[in-house]
Parts: C-alpha cells; sequence; structure tokens
C-alpha cells in the first residue's frame, strides 16, 4: 500500500497551499481565511521519488466543545490514525502559539513519525525563525514555503526515507501472474452483490444499506480456467457526506485499493443515473493510469426508455472514457458478467501490451502525413521518432524538436491513432514529448538558442587565436 501523509496544523497555516503543492493540483480551496477547509481531502502526491498518498484537514482546534469546530477537530483525529507519517504544519511569521502546543501533545500521543513544518519563511532567515519551535520537542522544525516550493521536496523526503528501504513493487505483469481486479463505485450500487455472483456464494455481506462494506477485501477468484484477486472495496461517498467514523477511514482504502490494481471494474447504479461522483472516481481511476471497466448495474430493471436517457447521460457524463467498455448488467440475477470479464482480460492484456519501436514509429509517420502538427509560435512541431516508455498504462515516448508547442488536441489525436492502431481497448494511453537538444550548446544554454550563439564565438575566437599564433611562428623564422 501507498505511505500516507497527513497535513495537520491550526486554521490558516497554509495546509491547502501545500496539499496542492504536494498533488501539483488546485483541488484544496485556497485563500486567507480561517477555517476554509472543513473536512479531509485526499490526494496522490507527485514529485517525490515514490508515490504516496497526502491528507489535508481541516484547521485543528483540540479543545472545541460544540459546533463545526469540534466535528472538524474528530475528522482530523480520524485522518491522524490514518497517517504512517503527520507533517505539523506550523506558522512561522506568527511564531508559536499556545494552540501549536496544545496539538503538539495530541500529536505525540499518536505515536507517529511527525515532522514539523514551518510555512511561510520565504525572504527571511530560516534557523532564526524555526528556533521557537524547537520548544515543542517534536525534532528538528524544518523552515518552508509551500506557496513558492521551498523546503518542501527536503520535508516530503524526510517523510518517505523510511519507505525508501523497501524493495519497490512491480506491477503485476502480462506473463501469466494473476491479474487484481478492484470494484469500486459510490456505496449501494451493488458491488458486494456482483463480487458474490462472481463467487457463487456468499462471501461477503450484501445489505440494501449504503456503506456495509468497511474494508478493502482480497479474494481469490477462478473463472473460466483464468485465476484474479478480486478487490472488493467500500463505497466512496461524496466527502461533505462523510461522516461516521469507520466508514471516513474507508475512503482511503479505496483509494490505495485503486492504486493497488491492474483493472478497476466502476460500477454505476442504473437506477439513479450517472452522478458526479461517479464520475470523480472514474476521473481518479484515469489520473492513476489504471485499466478501467464500466458495469451499468441493475440494468433489468429499467424500462426503454430510462434505458435510453441512461445512455445519453453516459454519453454527457463520461465522456472522457472513450477507451473504456460499457457493460449493462444486473449483478444479482448474473446477467451480462461473462461479457463483463472478456472485457476485464482484454484491458488486462492492453494495459502490459509490448510495442515494437519500428511499429510505433510507423504509425507515428502515418498519423503526421494524415494531419500535422499544428504551428505554434511561428514553428511547426517536428516529430523524428517514438519508442514505448512504459506499461499499465502504455506511454509512448516522441522525440523530435520544438515539441513544447503541441497542441493538447494533437495529443489526444495521436493517443486515439496509436490506440486504435494498436487495438489498445480497455487502457488509457499517454504521449510524452522529448526534446533534442543541441550536443554542442552550453548545458544551461540549449533550449534557448544561447548556446549555439556562443559556440560560434568560442570557434571563432579560436580559430583568431591559432592565426595569430601561426603568424608568430612565421615572423620567429
Amino acid at each position: 500500500m501507498l505511505p500516507t501523509i497527513v497535513l495537520v496544523g491550526r486554521p490558516n497555516v497554509g495546509k491547502s497551499t501545500l496539499f496542492n503543492r504536494l498533488t501539483k493540483s488546485r483541488d484544496a480551496l485556497v485563500a486567507d481565511l480561517p477555517g476554509l477547509t472543513r473536512d479531509r481531502h485526499y490526494g496522490r502526491g507527485l514529485g517525490a521519488s515514490i508515490p504516496f498518498l497526502v491528507v489535508d484537514t481541516g484547521g485543528f482546534e483540540p479543545l472545541a466543545e460544540s459546533g463545526i469546530l469540534k466535528e472538524m477537530a474528530r475528522q482530523t483525529l480520524l485522518a491522524i490514525d490514518e497517517a504512517d507519517v503527520i507533517i505539523f504544519v506550523v506558522d512561522g511569521r506568527q511564531g508559536l502559539t499556545p494552540q501549536d502546543k496544545v496539538i503538539a501533545d495530541k500529536l505525540r500521543r499518536s505515536q507517529r513519525k511527525i515532522l514539523i513544518a514551518v510555512n511561510k519563511t520565504e525572504g527571511m532567515q530560516k534557523a532564526i525563525v524555526s528556533a521557537d519551535f524547537h520548544e515543542l520537542a517534536l525534532g528538528e522544525p524544518l523552515s518552508i514555503s509551500s506557496a513558492h516550493g521551498e523546503g518542501v521536496r527536503d520535508i516530503v523526503d524526510l517523510a518517505l526515507e523510511d519507505f525508501m528501504t523497501d524493495e519497490p513493487k512491480e506491477r503485476v505483469a502480462d506473463d501469466g501472474r494473476v491479474p487484481k481486479v478492484a470494484i469500486v463505485g459510490r456505496p449501494n450500487v451493488g458491488k458486494s452483490t456482483l463480487v458474490n455472483s462472481l463467487l457463487g456464494h456468499e462471501r461477503v455481506i450484501a445489505f440494501d444499506e449504503p456503506g456495509t462494506t468497511r474494508d478493502s477485501i482480497y479474494i481469490d477468484l477462478e473463472r473460466d480456467g483464468k485465476n484474479y484477486v478480486i478487490i472488493d472495496t467500500a463505497g466512496v461517498r461524496k466527502r461533505g457526506r462523510v461522516f461516521e467514523a469507520i466508514e471516513k477511514f474507508s475512503v482511503i482504502k479505496t483509494i490505495q485499493a485503486i492504486e493497488e490494481c491492474n483493472v478497476a471494474v466502476l460500477v454505476v447504479d442504473a437506477q439513479e443515473g450517472i452522478t458526479e461522483q461517479d464520475a470523480h472516481v472514474a476521473a481518479y481511476i484515469l489520473d492513476t493510469g489504471r485499466a478501467l471497466v464500466v458495469a451499468i448495474n441493475k440494468w433489468d430493471g429499467l424500462k426503454d426508455e430510462e434505458r435510453d436517457w441512461i445512455k445519453r447521460e453516459i454519453d454527457r457524463k463520461l465522456q472522457f472514457l472513450d477507451f473504456a467498455e460499457f457493460h449493462y448488467i444486473s449483478a444479482l440475477k448474473k446477467k451480462g458478467l461473462t461479457e463483463l470479464f472478456r472485457s476485464v482480460d482484454i484491458a488486462f492484456k492492453a494495459a502490459f501490451a509490448k510495442l515494437a519501436t519500428p511499429q510505433i514509429t510507423r504509425v507515428l509517420e502515418d498519423a503526421i502525413q494524415q494531419h500535422q502538427p499544428p504551428i505554434s509560435k511561428g514553428v511547426r512541431p517536428k516529430m523524428r521518432y517514438a519508442h514505448q516508455g512504459g506499461s499499465n498504462p502504455p506511454i509512448i515516448v516522441i522525440h523530435g524538436s520544438h515539441l513544447d508547442g503541441v497542441k493538447d488536441a494533437y495529443t489526444r489525436f495521436l493517443q486515439k491513432t496509436f490506440r486504435k492502431a494498436f487495438q489498445l481497448s480497455g487502457t488509457p494511453l499517454r504521449v510524452q514529448y522529448k526534446q533534442g537538444e543541441n550536443p554542442f550548446a552550453e548545458p544551461d544554454k540549449r533550449k534557448s538558442g544561447e548556446g549555439i550563439v556562443s559556440m560560434r564565438r568560442r570557434k571563432t575566437a579560436h580559430r583568431a587565436e591559432l592565426k595569430a599564433k601561426k603568424d608568430e611562428d612565421n615572423k620567429s623564422r
């Protein structure tokens, strides 16, 4: 499982800004107002040596006795229980406060690894700013600026150093080993019923009440002579509706299950329609690069006009899942499950497909002949060749020049072209660009073109020096 870093601190110390910095997103609202974040916010950390999960919490006021502040404090305590590492964020400009001491006492009892991040220290003397926070007795305070990124990478590396020693897990490849299939979706859409139908017996609790499944359950399954590991997960509700402690804990387990799996089966309730939360879960699966199959459950209970409406809703709200197969099933009556798992097998195979470099380059050349990349800033990007850069999801690396000017629309065109050419159904595909560099340019000036100019000047000066030396030798003779 991915390590989990939880951000804790009193209101308005910059936790959400740090969260956005770590996830390279703007998912958490940021404003100069205390108490803006009230519920927990989960995200996938980027930019570190290993992947990790990060949790943003509301302003922690442990002594609150009632109202929203008490609820926010309770949610923060739950987040602390989930944490592998806690980053205690304090305000370097305000200095140490009595509330910081109360929070430090609470964190000390958690027996988790704790790092003190002294935030908002840009332009200040780090040693002087952090000196007051030694009084908390939680280790060496580290000065950072979440707004400018100063010191952020260092504190993340310290937070994850205990996990660096572990041997990195290899993602399961299509070499005969068992694929992991996560069954995900909102509560009460029929995930556990689907698992029981696949197994042929009541292996997990299925009950007509949201939130019955509390944890992710790993189950071995043999179907049609093939082995799988099925991960039955707790439902992911909209964050504002998750208040119960044990259900709140289930959210991070579901996220971790998505990270662990090879293929995710997103289960949607046809009787409720496609909700905003369905789209959010689908987007998270897409962001992680996992192969995906969508199961529209409870299809048997709909009339013809309702089915037509659901299909229009899918086209409108889930159009970004054009690579995935959609199946209309009834988990309770075991209808459509054979076709569903056929798509799971296809998606798993596509996610780990091995693509030959000559074939990839040939497809790229055909795509360019069909539709050249648009001119950007007076220059047309030139794509010379391509090769595979990874799998799960498949990554195509394109080499050339002026590739920083390639438009997003053209990248999507290439993605669809590669996916169609190699019949990669059920998996997202990513295209990356690698800019060609001038080997004669200075390392820090290659991209700007200044290196070419300076190289010419050095050559001219060298020729003049040689000529002068030759003339001097001729005179001496």
